[in-house]
């Protein structure tokens, strides 16, 4: 059998994002920007390259450059909507149930591009309860790849940057993550090509144990 290589991470705090790290909602995204990109006449292969991690107007303000910002907020409500409305195929990511549970008392926020309604949806339809401390669209100004979610969650739990670790699955998401000055495990097939500071599968791989004030996270790859 191959030898398991263990990485050992001390952290003070987690920032979790939600898609793709807690919950696989990629067919619902999926569903959504496909039939978004037909009414725009884009590529909806191009177009799933650029909306992971990211709100929904920021990935537009990329894929239509020339369009006002306003259009793009209204389009994002719209969007938002149906993504809420379609929870078909969202499931847990393996391992998120017993992660969180682990997590229970400990420093740890929810930190999403989702807003609030539609963050509450996807972790009720994977079944999965949400962390007390939320960063959702309605916390933020700026959409990740810009830090501001994370650096607020950490401020939000009394943390520096420095002693957060970050779970992400999206180029933009651990962009965010790297801006904020914290370490990040990248989370699925997506993140390892985005340069983490370590990634795995799922969340199957990763076991937290609480020591005095600290989380020391065990990650077997």
């Amino acid at each position: 059998m191959p030898m398991t290589a263990t990485t050992v991470l001390t952290a003070r705090a987690l920032l979790l994002d939600m898609d793709g790290t807690l919950v696989n909602s990629d067919a619902s995204v999926e569903r959504v920007w496909r039939r978004w990109s037909e009414r725009h006449g884009l590529d909806g292969d191009e177009v799933m390259k650029v909306v992971h991690g990211r709100q929904g107007y920021a990935s537009m303000a990329l894929l239509l450059p020339d369009r006002p910002m306003e259009q793009n907020l209204a389009d994002n409500a719209r969007l938002l909507a149906e993504e809420t409305a379609d929870t078909e195929g969202v499931v847990a990511v393996p391992g998120a149930p017993e992660f969180l549970a682990s997590l229970r008392g400990l420093p740890h926020a929810l930190v999403t591009s989702a807003d609030v309604a539609l963050s509450t949806a996807r972790m009720a339809a994977a079944g999965l309860g949400l962390p007390e401390v939320r960063i959702t669209a309605e916390s933020v100004g700026a959409s990740k790849p810009d830090p501001e979610g994370f650096l607020k969650g950490a401020a939000e739990l009394g943390v520096t940057p420095a002693d957060c670790v970050v779970f992400e699955d999206s180029g933009a998401g651990i962009a965010a993550g790297r801006a904020a000055g914290m370490r990040v495990v990248g989370v699925g097939a997506r993140a390892a090509s985005y340069e983490p500071d370590v990634a795995v599968e799922d969340l199957t791989q990763v076991r937290v144990e609480a020591v005095g004030d600290l989380m020391r996270l065990y990650i077997s790859q």
